[in-house]
């Protein structure tokens, strides 16, 4: 952990990579929900606690400043910040519970060889973290969608080519699933 990096900087790192997503979001509806989860976020910011955060995060080189054509001074995150900042969001993301389940289970399916036995106990542990069951050694299962989450977490540890994401309509054993989810 790099030192001085506290609750307060920790959560300045997440919020300027949520103007990362804001840029990269394709959705009006997704864009939207970024920026209101950023604007009630900054209000719980005392200001001076802001100040002292940030002067920290510069020293940590988390986070430098570029001045806009108007003068402006705005905060960029660094690419050691940007890394920081997505390994606190992994460790704290959660799959969303839809009000109406659509009927559908989500498997994850991977064979992540043994020269990469780290990055396979860590993505193990991201899907128990998830709340998904262990259906098999590599295979896990969850009734909501998670794509999104999945495919983020198998981008930062960079194992698209071991990883697959099945959508099916049933398994077998389908009590015990639903009775496991909570499910009707």
């Amino acid at each position: 952990m790099i030192r001085g990096c506290g609750p307060r900087q920790k959560k300045i790192l997440l919020l300027l990579l949520g103007g990362i997503a804001l840029g990269l979001s394709r959705s009006p509806r997704r864009s939207w929900r970024i920026i209101k989860e950023i604007n009630r976020e900054w209000h719980w910011i005392n200001r001076q606690d802001l100040y002292q955060s940030v002067r920290g995060l510069y020293r940590s080189k988390l986070v430098r400043e570029e001045k806009d054509d108007d003068g402006k001074i705005k905060l960029v995150l660094t690419e050691k910040g940007k890394e920081k900042a997505l390994s606190y969001q992994i460790f704290e993301m959660e799959i969303r519970e839809p009000k109406v389940w659509d009927q559908k289970w989500r498997m994850v399916v991977f064979d992540i060889p043994e020269t990469q036995k780290r990055k396979r106990e860590i993505f193990r542990f991201h899907l128990r973290n998830l709340n998904f069951f262990e259906f098999q050694k590599s295979v896990f299962v969850h009734p909501f969608d998670c794509r999104n989450e999945i495919d983020y977490i198998v981008e930062y540890y960079q194992l698209r080519r071991y990883v697959r994401f099945i959508v099916a309509e049933s398994i077998d054993n389908e009590l015990h699933l639903k009775s496991h989810f909570s499910l009707k």
